[in-house]
């Protein structure tokens, strides 16, 4: 999710915290209040950061979430899956997105538009 789409969504992304848990994630770090926030990242020359919504470990292994929803700034929003994808491939970690009923469509769009629709996105 983008910055501007969190404060409107944090029901969702609690909703993705909860079923993560349920799926044996350990050490969760969530970008919202009552949770540990995940490491940003910031890109050189711009003042923006890039923060994944969660990050968990299951198994010894890292993994990287993003939730995805229709967005205002779809540009911002590939940008950042882009990052996160290459982040973990570099660090053998994992990355997935979650989205939910009538979010479909735009992902698997903007998974096209990137090269990434090798990835199937976690239906909640």
């Amino acid at each position: 999710m983008v910055k501007l789409d969190k404060s409107d969504n944090t029901e969702f992304l609690e909703k993705s915290i909860h079923h993560l848990e349920a799926t044996g994630f350990e050490n969760i770090k969530a970008d919202m209040e009552g949770y540990e926030k995940p490491k940003s990242y910031s890109r050189k020359g711009a003042e923006e950061k890039i923060t994944p919504d969660i990050v968990a470990i299951k198994n010894g292994r890292k993994y990287f979430f993003d939730i995805s929803l229709k967005s205002e700034k779809p540009r911002l929003l590939k940008t950042k899956w882009l990052f996160l994808d290459t982040l973990s491939r570099m660090n053998s970690n994992r990355f997935r997105i979650i989205t939910t009923r009538g979010h479909y469509k735009f992902t698997d769009t903007m998974l096209e538009d990137i090269n990434l629709s090798n990835k199937q996105p976690i239906k909640i």
